[in-house]
């Protein structure tokens, strides 16, 4: 691994032989040949390393999980089709019907209901916790059953910061690992992994590809969890996989790489959620200049946030980088350098000022997008959370005159005067 992390951005991941193509090539194939049915079983079988289907992995995928798995300081990685089917991918791996999950209720509204309710029709159960929930409230989610923890390390679009160190504490306290959903800061303003996170996801859609070309996501194992040391909750790692001729993960492929191996070969090979080569190489694309665009997408989001804190017509702003924001504490020490580009913040005019507002934005435009090189705006409670009802809303920190502004990388005068320009239409 390279010693910052943007050498890492531009060449991690693939490094190049003699005479091979400098950018990562496109493997744009569905198989691969073979001279013979005996080396073909034997790739079947886990047995050895290799490609037969992509469905189940591409040398293009890869190389970019790699690259990504090298930014978080991860043992392993692996490409989903976006960041919703990372999220399922990682918590299914290791839970099933029976099983519980302790969540944060500060999260992003699609993961919301994955998690309460349609993982719910599959048997698995839920309790969700405030992210700053007392100690004692944390420790009673647990039960008997739970066989994760999942949070986001900046809420989706509350803008809630998790205490990654504390719930890690509490989830291995009960012999369980932490999952957290990285994507609003991205291995450049957070490692989530080094303050006791287990897994790492990401929607790659936004900043890491941060041009609104690719949907995809990425799953990331630290391979610090010991399955082995905890093998009565997770045999589906650590006993005989008969889909697989009886191969134990854990056995196999070691601590490092059980986690990631089983979900490639046995729920992308049951559930196909496989990102495309073409996606991956415009991720590729994204994430040689993630650690560019980051810090000023964080210095527009600072400037915004800023400017909404003063302005009359604005009843609250919500950007862990104000000093007067409950969670400025906890960003101080997870995300000193920024937290990210996204801003929430609610009108003295309630509903109809936040639609009046948005009306009139020119440089900013209404898309359901977020944390992407331009600046976009939406409208939560009436479009990705609108699945909710006002107390789910308000469990998720989302108010019903809550505008989600995501600072892109345009000029952050040119921003200001936008959004200043919008609200004197108001």
């Amino acid at each position: 691994m390279a010693e910052h992390l943007g050498t890492t951005c531009v060449q991690g991941g693939y490094r190049p032989g003699d005479g091979e193509p400098r950018q990562v090539p496109i493997y744009q194939s569905t198989t691969w040949k073979y001279d013979t049915s005996e080396h073909m079983g034997r790739l079947f079988d886990l047995e050895e390393a290799g490609y037969f289907y992509t469905r189940l992995q591409n040398p293009t995928n890869d190389a970019v999980a790699a690259k990504i798995a090298e930014l978080e300081g991860g043992a392993a990685g692996m490409l989903t089709s976006s960041g919703q089917a990372a999220n399922f991918f990682a918590l299914f791996n290791i839970l099933g019907e029976g099983d519980h999950v302790v969540a944060s209720s500060a999260i992003y509204g699609g993961t919301y209901n994955l998690i309460a309710h349609t993982m719910k029709r599959m048997g698995v159960q839920s309790t969700f916790v405030a992210p700053d929930c007392t100690d004692e409230e944390l420790e009673a989610a647990f039960q008997p059953n739970t066989k994760a923890v999942f949070g986001e390390t900046i809420a989706n679009p509350a803008l809630d910061v998790l205490d990654i160190e504390r719930f890690a504490n509490a989830a291995h306290a009960h012999g369980v690992p932490l999952i957290v959903d990285n994507t609003f800061p991205t291995p450049i303003m957070c490692r989530p992994i080094e303050w006791g996170a287990d897994i790492v996801t990401h929607s790659t859609t936004k900043y890491m590809d941060g041009h609104g070309a690719a949907v995809g996501g990425a799953i990331v194992d630290s391979g610090n969890f010991n399955w082995d040391a905890h093998a009565d909750k997770y045999p589906c790692l650590t006993t005989p996989d008969e889909t697989y001729h009886g191969v134990v993960y854990t056995e196999k492929f070691g601590q490092a790489g059980a986690y990631i191996t089983k979900a490639t070969s046995q729920l992308m090979r049951d559930f196909g959620c496989i990102q495309s080569p073409q996606n991956a190489f415009y991720l590729n694309l994204g994430l040689e200049s993630l650690h560019v665009r980051m810090p000023q997408h964080c210095k527009n989001g600072q400037a915004m946030a800023e400017f909404l804190a003063q302005h009359p017509k604005v009843r609250f702003v919500k950007y862990p980088g104000l000093p007067t924001d409950p969670w400025y504490e906890l960003a101080q020490k997870y995300l000193p350098n920024g937290s990210c580009g996204v801003v929430s913040f609610g009108f003295v005019g309630g509903r109809a000022a936040a639609e009046e507002f948005m009306k009139n934005l020119k440089v900013a435009q209404i898309a359901t997008h977020v944390a992407d090189a331009r600046t976009c705006v939406l409208h939560p409670a009436n479009a990705t959370h609108r699945q909710m009802n006002d107390e789910e809303l308000a469990a998720a920190g989302i108010a019903p005159d809550m505008v989600r502004l995501s600072c892109g990388i345009e000029d952050t005068e040119d921003l200001i005067a936008d959004v200043e320009q919008a609200l004197a239409a108001v």
